[in-house]
């Protein structure tokens, strides 16, 4: 770099000379503008870099939400409508994100606290697109759409305790079945004479029969 500086500046000193006894304007013109862009080039090449500084991310203070204390629903067919006890909230300060199988609502700065609304699983599918927010002055109202028609047991999923003992009553000889099926492979010839029977019997309905000799 110090060389190709060395070399614009020697090119600089002899065009000034060639300015120095020029007489044509067109070409004291021509030596000016060159003159010019070489001399921006070497103050350009002779300042000091200054490194550029690093901006600092401004991150937000972790926020703070309570929950809101106080709610109630109603559902027809086709909506769910829930009222939350707020007073005091703005539009233009509030969040919401609605999803198929999630409700996730905040509002802030209603009389200096923020609060939170969230369903994270909800009981059946909602059309998010449809979903609203209507704010008033002493309470929220949000309607969700349901995806599909029907009552609503509650607004949060619930798992359904009752399918494992379903389950088992579709088939209620199944753990007997295995209970039998063990003691065949670990038993002598009579017991899997006698176990070969009961089975046989149990699938055509006579399993109550066949078991007494287990009795």
């Amino acid at each position: 770099m110090a060389g190709a500086e060395a070399e614009t500046s020697l090119d600089l000193e002899e065009l000034r000379q060639l300015q120095g006894i020029a007489k044509r304007p067109r070409v004291l013109s021509l030596l000016s503008s060159e003159i010019a862009r070489l001399d921006q080039l070497l103050k350009i090449a002779a300042a000091p870099v200054v490194p550029k500084p690093i901006e600092k991310q401004t991150t937000n203070p972790l926020v703070s939400y309570a929950a809101v204390a106080s709610f109630s629903w109603e559902q027809d067919n086709d909506k769910i409508k829930v009222f939350l006890s707020l007073e005091g909230v703005d539009q233009e300060k509030m969040e919401t994100v609605f999803k198929s199988m999630s409700v996730d609502l905040k509002f802030h700065d209603v009389q200096g606290k923020n609060y939170r609304f969230a369903i994270p699983k909800l009981n059946k599918e909602i059309m998010p697109e449809k979903c609203k927010v209507l704010v008033k002055p002493n309470r929220v109202v949000v309607t969700l759409y349901k995806a599909s028609k029907g009552n609503w047991l509650d607004l949060h999923y619930k798992e359904d305790k009752l399918k494992p003992g379903m389950d088992k009553d579709k088939d209620p000889m199944a753990g007997i079945m295995d209970l039998m099926k063990n003691m065949y492979e670990e038993g002598d010839e009579d017991m899997k004479r006698t176990i070969a029977k009961a089975w046989s019997d149990a699938r055509s309905g006579k399993a109550s029969d066949s078991m007494k000799g287990f009795r």
